[in-house]
Formats: structure tokens, sequence, C-alpha cells
């Protein structure tokens, strides 16, 4: 099967941004490159992860900012998007919002599921997640209107770090708890 040029350009985006993923996973998972202290309690990591998604929830804070300053302004927006049809740039605004509440959704699970099953040493992964997740959505949201391969970088790197760490966390514990 032969892909089309769309789809090696989405291709390239998402494997280079998986690599980038799982490089920043292990870095965080094995060297603490954060020097982030062993001895966290849980309290302490918990804090850790709600710390973390500060810098997401403020990407979807603003997402939904550039939605509501959309429709208060056009005419066309003002009664929303389940009331009229809506112009271009609030449908694309409120693509850009669903998909970031979606990617924070679940980057917040899994920095709260890392937190709470990973040993301590682990805790630099929370951090540089939350990181790429913000570079990510940037590139999503500078990338979106030019087509689905100069945004794949940027879904890469907002959704494969909580993947692994969703999939890591599972994995160990089910490993500490059955083996």
């Amino acid at each position: 099967m032969s892909l089309t040029e769309k789809q090696s350009g989405v291709l390239r985006g998402i494997v280079l941004g998986g690599t980038l993923s799982l490089m920043l996973v292990l870095l965080g998972a094995f060297f603490n490159p954060l020097a982030i202290d062993v001895t966290l309690n849980d309290f302490g990591r918990l804090k850790l992860a709600i710390v973390a998604a500060l810098l997401p929830a403020l990407l979807l804070a603003i997402s939904v900012g550039r939605l509501a300053k959309q429709r208060f302004f056009q005419p066309l927006d003002i009664d929303g998007g389940g009331l009229s049809p809506g112009t271009e740039q609030a449908r694309v605004l409120q693509s850009l919002l669903q998909n970031t509440l979606e990617q924070f959704c679940l980057a917040f699970a899994a920095y709260l599921a890392w937190s709470v099953v990973m040993p301590a040493r682990c805790m630099s992964v929370v951090v540089l997640a939350a990181i790429a997740f913000s570079v990510g959505r940037l590139l999503f949201f500078l990338g979106y209107r030019k087509g689905a391969p100069a945004r794949a970088l940027g879904f890469a790197l907002t959704f494969y770090p909580s993947l692994l760490m969703l999939l890591s966390a599972a994995l160990y514990l089910f490993y500490i708890c059955f083996l």
C-alpha cells in the first residue's frame, strides 16, 4: 500500500513525535534529570502532578478564550455552535478547543496515575510531559490550518507522552501487584 503525500507527512510527524516522547519518558524515568526528591511523599507527588498540569490547563483556557472572543465579536457566531452554523473561524477554533480538551483530560489522568503509581525517582516524567504537551499544543495550533502533516508533530507531542505514561503506570501497577 502506498501512502499519499499527506499520509507520509503525518507519518513523519508522528514517528518523530513518538520517538521524542519515548525518549522523554525513558529519560525522566531512568535518569531523573530534574533531580526531583526521591523521597517525595504521596502529597508531594500529587502536588507535582497538579502543578505540572497548570501549563496544559492554561492552553485549554486559551482555547476557550479564543472561541469566546470569536463568538462575542462575530454576529454569525454569537449564538453559539448549537444554534447557528457559525463561521469557518469559529468551527476551526471549536475543533482546536475540542481536541485540546480531549488531550488535557488524557494528560491530567496520566499525570495523576503516574504520580501515584510510579516510584518517586520517576517523577521528572510528569514535568517533562507537561512541557512536551505545551510545545505540542503550540505546534498543533500553528499548524492546524496548514493541514494534517503540519500538525502531526504537535499532536504526537501532546498525545504520546500521556499514552506512554498511562501504559507504563498500568504495567508497573500490574507488576508490583501480581508478579
